[in-house]
């Protein structure tokens, strides 16, 4: 394909779009969960489970508090709920995805493959502005609580006591500025991280549950309250249904860990379209990481609310958004607890770089496949400033408050999850398993009550998750708006018989006729030679017929596999399938020019109607004004206007 020559770019301008030309290709990633190992290598599954813990582990750091604040009392029997549907609902559902998209497509991949044509691309858009507060909240929400640790640490508080927005970004700052270097992958780092923060945890619960048992009274105390404010058990666990909602942030990382499994060794036998291996041992991460993460949430639940006034959970308290760490301080002394606020600090900082990558792996995916960003938004660096930019905002907004941002990242949460078991529920019922779709079924009304009483109760999650939305199908129309020129065609293949008419017509002039293909038959074929030739005070029949059919006008690339045909005896056609037609006529002539070293000529008849009206149908249906789109594409593709494919009108 011919393009636009421009200047040699700046260094500044060639460090930000290092890498552009590998990236966002299908099938393409980027970002620290970039490079997807071959089926048969990459890490044991329990290394790779700690990439995704920095994640789903991390939020230990904060949910006890936010569930204490949430559910209060019944913070235990409310987190029981949502192990339960954590290891009944969540689980079993990421399961089947990892069956699904063993590359690490995950759900949205999965719903894009069902739906086509612009509802499917708009629904996909929606899905990304979820999964975009998602990724972006756990990068602010993880910065803000890692300030709280820092700040409410008895050695810093009088010095920092006020610089907890100061401190959170700089964090964001500094994780932008990493991945602005270039951030390799590092699951040995994350395995590290990982196996410190739960092993301190691990000392922080024994202690915990070792006081709670050793002072009978905190056990006694706490049953007789709940007793006394919610009645019965009956009501409590009605209660906690209830409740459970608000806790949902114990239910992230599932999205991640799929993301992931690229990395996850596989079988020897294991190959790209059968990795047999790496879906099993991706499951077992799935498993061990939802087990480690259910029994944690009930141990340190159940520790905080008996050992934690519950006036300290509130805002501005020494336990707000540091439960655990506050247990560290008071029942293991000071150096422990600056060991634990160290290692938490750390592994929410990671938690930001994972959530990063999921992001730079995720938008690069879709966007500009879908002609729906600039070109530079397959580059790293660009994005990693726009996401960082969204961060300070983000952060501004909320005041680096842990508690305000909770509600945005659960709903981006069990959006993404919602999706994913309406997913799964599909696959189940065109697979024909009966058991498997109701039981699917099920989870997703499970899911989807949560994510609408988590909306209800608090909107702010779905009022950012809505301003991502608009952000990115905005930002989405105005770029594929910007982009409809372009020659989108990655690649022109001709076959056998299209090869033999090019050949023919090259010994002479090669002159193209632009047909909208009707019912085909031969006084189609010769009206519109007359037609042509009357038009354009030319002699003769010596034409070639260009019929494309467009497909699904949504798409924006895509390769261009051309067949030749002969019509009633006599009639030569070339038919084309494509998802714009003057895209893919531009592409034609400027290959067949390449090939031939010869100037081709393509006639069309003016269409009738608005030309905005027409450019609207082009722009959506890929159809419209053809012809003076046509020249303009290739105007845009080809600057030399010698060089430049002839283009007839009448």
């Amino acid at each position: 394909m011919a393009t636009t020559e421009h200047p040699p770019p700046s260094r500044l301008r060639s460090w930000m779009l290092e890498g552009l030309s590998d990236m966002g290709k299908d099938g393409g990633h980027t970002g620290p969960h970039a490079e997807p190992e071959p089926a048969h290598k990459g890490q044991p599954w329990w290394r790779v489970m700690c990439l995704t813990g920095v994640d789903y582990f991390s939020t230990l750091g904060y949910q006890p508090g936010i569930a204490a604040l949430a559910a209060g009392l019944l913070s235990p029997i409310a987190t029981i709920v949502l192990v339960i549907v954590t290891l009944a609902g969540a689980l079993p559902v990421y399961r089947r995805v990892a069956e699904e998209s063993p590359r690490g497509e995950g759900s949205i991949a999965m719903l894009e493959r069902l739906l086509s044509f612009w509802q499917g691309k708009l629904f996909v858009l929606t899905l990304l502005g979820f999964a975009a507060t998602d990724f972006l909240i756990t990068i602010t929400l993880s910065a803000a609580d890692a300030s709280t640790h820092l700040v409410e640490n008895p050695h810093l508080t009088s010095a920092l006591h006020d610089k907890q927005m100061l401190i959170t970004l700089i964090l964001v700052a500094l994780l932008g500025a990493v991945f602005l270097k270039g951030f390799l992958e590092a699951i040995g780092v994350a395995v590290v991280l990982v196996g410190i923060y739960l092993a301190l945890n691990v000392v922080v619960v024994i202690v915990g549950l070792w006081h709670v048992i050793t002072a009978g009274h905190v056990v006694t105390d706490w049953s007789s309250a709940l007793t006394t404010e919610h009645g019965n058990v009956f009501v409590m666990i009605g209660m906690a249904l209830i409740v459970f909602p608000k806790l949902a942030l114990g239910l992230s990382g599932f999205e991640t860990g799929v993301a992931v499994m690229p990395h996850v060794k596989g079988d020897p036998g294991d190959t790209e379209e059968n990795p047999t291996g790496r879906i099993r041992d991706t499951k077992k991460l799935l498993t061990t990481a939802a087990v480690i993460m259910s029994c944690f949430l009930i141990a340190t639940s159940f520790i905080t609310t008996l050992l934690i006034p519950e006036k300290d959970f509130e805002s501005g308290g020494p336990a707000n958004g540091r439960a655990l760490a506050y247990l560290a301080h008071n029942y293991l002394g000071g150096v422990f607890g600056t060991v634990y606020d160290v290692s938490t600090i750390a592994i929410l900082w990671f938690a930001g770089a994972s959530a990063m990558a999921g992001l730079l792996n995720l938008m690069p995916r879709y966007l500009p496949r879908y002609g729906m960003a600039p070109h530079w938004a397959r580059a790293v660096r660009p994005m990693v400033i726009v996401f960082i930019l969204i961060a300070f905002l983000v952060t501004w907004i909320f005041d680096a408050d842990v508690d305000a941002q909770g509600g945005a990242y659960a709903t981006g949460v069990l959006v993404l999850i919602s999706s994913a078991a309406i997913a799964v529920t599909i696959a189940a019922r065109k697979a024909g398993q009966r058991g498997w779709t109701i039981g699917f079924a099920v989870i997703s009304a499970v899911f989807l009550y949560t994510t609408v009483v988590n909306v209800i109760e608090r909107p702010d999650g779905v009022k950012i998750g809505a301003c991502f939305i608009a952000g990115i199908i905005l930002v989405s129309l105005l770029s594929r708006l910007a982009r409809a020129f372009e020659l989108r065609v990655t690649s022109v293949t001709l076959d056998d018989m299209a090869e033999r008419f090019i050949r023919d017509m090259a010994s002479r002039k090669i002159r193209l006729i632009a047909n909208e293909p009707d019912s085909r038959d031969k006084a189609e074929y010769r009206d519109k030679i007359e037609q042509i030739r009357e038009d354009n005070d030319i002699p003769g029949e010596d034409f070639v017929f260009v019929e494309v059919t467009v497909l699904d006008p949504s798409e924006f690339e895509a390769g261009l596999t051309v067949r030749g045909e002969v019509l009633h005896n006599r009639y030569r056609v070339l038919t084309l399938e494509s998802s714009s037609i003057p895209n893919a006529l531009a592409a034609l002539l400027l290959h067949i020019r390449d090939e031939t070293s010869c100037t081709p000529h393509i006639y069309f008849e003016w269409t009738e109607g608005s030309p905005f009206h027409n450019f609207l149908r082009f722009f959506l249906f890929g159809q419209g004004e053809v012809a003076p789109v046509t020249r303009e594409v290739l105007r845009e593709a080809e600057p030399d206007r010698g060089r430049r494919p002839r283009v007839h009108t009448g």
